[in-house]
């Protein structure tokens, strides 16, 4: 028995890699996450007509110099953009949220979008959702802070995203290497 959707709409996440793979999959709404300084990118030349939006910010947790943080702003647009498209949205559009790879700040993005269009349900199966489209997802911690604090779902956002990390990481040396090198050791402290 398959389960019914959870949301009455498609949904991807991708890296910008990917992007021109999905130009024919009928995408009607995009949230585009990427650096400050990232060139803007011609891959939606090829896209049929979409709602999009355009958010640059580093993906980082922390505030750091010389780079851009998620704040409130970025998420307010995030959150107002899936209001509008869960409206009016139906079995026919297509939501994509992209970042450079795909794994952090898009997952983030879209476990938000979930989370406020499915307040019946626990933040965990938004979450589940976000992992089952997107299984390399790591949602960035601030960003789901910062959302979840507008949504009024933090702590349970983030006892969710515990689990997510933490089967994540299971045997990831490197990776998790990587993370503490590039000033995400909250995220990896955050799988207990």
């Amino acid at each position: 028995m398959s389960l019914p959707p959870f949301v009455p709409f498609r949904l991807t996440v991708c890296g910008i890699e990917e992007l021109p793979g999905h130009a024919a999959a009928g995408v009607t709404h995009l949230v585009s996450i990427l650096d400050p300084t990232r060139e803007a990118l011609t891959a939606f030349d090829s896209y049929g007509p979409h709602d999009r939006i355009d958010l640059r910010f580093h993906d980082i947790v922390e505030e750091l110099p010389d780079q851009v943080a998620p704040v409130e702003q970025h998420l307010e647009s995030v959150l107002a953009f899936g209001r509008r498209m869960s409206a009016a949205a139906g079995p026919g559009d297509h939501l994509l949220v992209h970042c450079h790879m795909g794994i952090s700040r898009s997952t983030a993005a879209m476990t938000l979008i979930l989370a406020q269009s499915r307040p019946d349900l626990d933040a965990a199966q938004a979450l589940a959702e976000v992992v089952r489209i997107r299984p390399q997802a790591w949602p960035n911690m601030r960003m789901l802070e910062i959302g979840g604090d507008m949504l009024g779902r933090r702590a349970e956002l983030l006892a969710a995203l515990r689990e997510v990390y933490a089967r994540r990481a299971a045997g990831q040396v490197e990776w998790l290497r990587f993370l503490r090198e590039n000033h995400r050791s909250r995220e990896v402290a955050h799988m207990g």
